[in-house]
């Protein structure tokens, strides 16, 4: 009986003690109330870290020359264009080395954003490439300006930008994520945040896949959202692995 009670009050101390699901601490590889478990890239003996991307299906969100006072998050699904172009992505995260440019057709000519070298802003940017983590919202990693979402494959560093063959931006902060689908398949709408969630996954739709790029000025202006005084934001609702 003595063993019995031991045991008993062991197995009960243990419970209490044991973290939850719900008590994790969140980080940008492991999310409290998840139930599944993802090995890590760097698990896999074949893990090359070479990711090679493109992407179509592009828009917009507002203009290069708007006046203060814009919107260039574009979550409401308004104000946005679709362009032409292409996007090709071809970097290696294990070594945060690579490519990104974007070539595209705005109403004001040719402009071309290309990444010139990557660079870590904060820790779970892991050098300036980084691949499968979660970022955004409630994630602990990332602004809280979209939803918490899965990331397959993102880079942060410093790019340029020309339009018409002629320099427009230099050494402005960029950064490109291949997440889960944000945006609503018809309305491009961000449903963020959504209201009375039934967990604490991200308002995404896991069944899709979008990219989001920008460039961004390191001058601030209270009056835009994002409060940059230049934040010019793409997306492309279609993805192709190579």
């Amino acid at each position: 009986m003595r063993i019995m009670s031991a045991l008993i009050v062991l197995g009960t101390v243990a419970a209490i003690t044991a973290p939850t699901a719900t008590a994790q601490e969140a980080t940008p590889r492991r999310q409290p109330g998840a139930e599944i478990t993802l090995y890590a890239p760097e698990q896999h003996d074949l893990y090359d870290g070479h990711f090679v991307l493109s992407a179509g299906r592009l828009y917009q969100v507002g203009g290069l020359r708007d006046a203060p006072g814009w919107d260039h998050m574009g979550n409401d699904g308004t104000n946005l264009r679709s362009v032409e172009g292409t996007v090709e992505i071809d970097v290696n995260e294990i070594e945060n080395t690579g490519r990104f440019v974007a070539r595209l057709n705005v109403p004001e000519g040719n402009l071309v954003i290309q990444i010139d070298r990557f660079h870590e802003f904060s820790p779970c940017q892991n050098g300036g490439v980084a691949a499968y983590l979660y970022e955004h919202g409630d994630s602990g990693c990332g602004d809280t300006n979209w939803p918490k979402t899965f990331i397959y494959i993102a880079g942060w560093g410093y790019g340029h930008a020309t339009l018409n063959g002629e320099p427009l931006h230099e050494e402005y902060q960029m950064h490109f994520m291949v997440t889960q689908g944000m945006r609503d398949r018809e309305s491009m709408k961000v449903n963020y945040p959504l209201l009375n969630k039934k967990s604490s996954a991200g308002a995404v739709n896991p069944a899709m896949q979008q990219l989001d790029f920008f460039i961004r000025s390191p001058e601030q202006d209270s009056r835009n959202n994002p409060t940059r005084a230049v934040f010019d934001h793409f997306f492309a609702m279609e993805i192709t692995w190579k």
